[in-house]
């Protein structure tokens, strides 16, 4: 490998081409080819300078290109076999969240990357937001068992639609989202999840029979923690409370906050999703007279990146787990975790009953 890591960027929609500009930026990469099937690789190349080779054939451009690395952005039923397929032409993988559209799929991905000693990154891009990271780190001071409450509903609409659409080809929201707040409430209890319980409902006619566009998913943990998720993609979706992120324990609860993103219209805008702008707060402890002690904390952090300036970080990551050679072997596990438990709670939402999770 030479001095700059030769990458080619699969995928070119909203989370291929955010990493593309930050390849495209960075001294440590050279893109050597944008893969996609339809025109978003040829709008991305004009986004770019227009200089990049351009692919429609994945595997042709493989072959072409001979890259160092492969940054997979395109719909989860083509991870498992585009991640193996880069791994066994000797590339290192980053690669969008879900990690494969099955469980199984995951774990071959994952046992492809140890053996053939590939570095694999998955774009689980909360974990590089400071304000999620300090979320997390302040629901330790609760006490347990905590209670963690998260939506994401999208208002979707247009383009993003089609990409809601194109998604639940394969995936319900909340398995191709939930994997990243499931992740969140796994790392704030640090504890084994140990039942689910969901539920779901088909909204509209235009995605396949046997998939939803609305679910809610409860997870309980060994703690005695509890937490809820709940996501709804499409044109009759309600904004009225797209944006709820709370945690609650004994001692009180830490909220993000998050008044212009959380505002009406944007709940199907990507930049949005990951905006904390406040966390706040609350002390439970009272005196004699049942008053509060302390006045709720607003903390307003000073980095507070936006969209590009994250999936910058994550490939800051990518780049720095292939020269250093970290060991990624527990953020793999995690993943794979993660989206263990999101597929329990989809086989509840389809069957009507619990999952227990051994």
């Amino acid at each position: 490998m030479g001095s700059k890591v030769r990458v080619l960027v699969v995928g070119c929609g909203n989370m291929g081409a955010s990493h593309a500009q930050a390849y495209h930026d960075m001294e440590g990469f050279e893109i050597c080819g944008l893969v996609a099937r339809g025109d978003s690789k040829v709008r991305l190349n004009e986004q770019l300078g227009g200089t990049y080779p351009l692919y429609s054939d994945y595997a042709q451009a493989l072959t072409d290109t001979k890259p160092d690395a492969v940054c997979i952005s395109t719909y989860p039923d083509t991870h498992e076999a585009y991640a193996i397929m880069a791994m066994e032409h000797g590339c290192h993988v980053f690669i969008e969240k879900p990690l494969a559209d099955t469980v199984e799929g995951a774990e071959r991905v994952a046992e492809a990357a140890r053996r053939l000693g590939k570095k694999l990154v998955v774009g689980y891009i909360l974990r590089y937001h400071p304000s999620w990271q300090r979320f997390v780190q302040l629901s330790g001071q609760l006490g347990k068992p905590l209670v963690m409450r998260m939506n994401l509903n999208q208002q979707s609409q247009g383009r993003m639609w089609d990409v809601h659409r194109n998604l639940m080809a394969s995936l319900s929201p909340i398995v191709d989202c939930g994997v990243h707040y499931i992740d969140v409430m796994c790392q704030m209890t640090g504890s084994k999840p140990v039942q689910v319980n969901a539920i779901g409902a088909r909204l509209t006619e235009d995605i396949p029979e046997g998939n939803y566009n609305y679910g809610q998913l409860q997870i309980r943990f060994e703690d005695g923690s509890v937490g809820w998720y709940e996501a709804g993609w499409g044109p009759m979706i309600s904004e009225t409370a797209f944006f709820i992120k709370d945690v609650i324990g004994p001692k009180g609860s830490v909220s993000i906050v998050a008044k212009d993103a959380g505002g009406s219209g944007l709940s199907d805008n990507v930049a949005a999703h990951t905006k904390t702008e406040s966390l706040r707060v609350h002390h439970a402890a009272i005196d004699d007279n049942n008053a509060f002690v302390k006045p709720d904390e607003w903390i307003d952090l000073k980095d507070e990146p936006d969209h590009q300036e994250l999936c910058n970080r994550e490939q800051r990551f990518f780049l720095e787990a292939i020269r250093s050679d970290l060991d990624l072997d527990e953020l793999t596990q995690h993943a794979i975790d993660s989206l263990r438990i999101a597929f329990a709670c989809d086989e509840s939402v389809k069957t009507g009953k619990p999952v227990f999770l051994r």
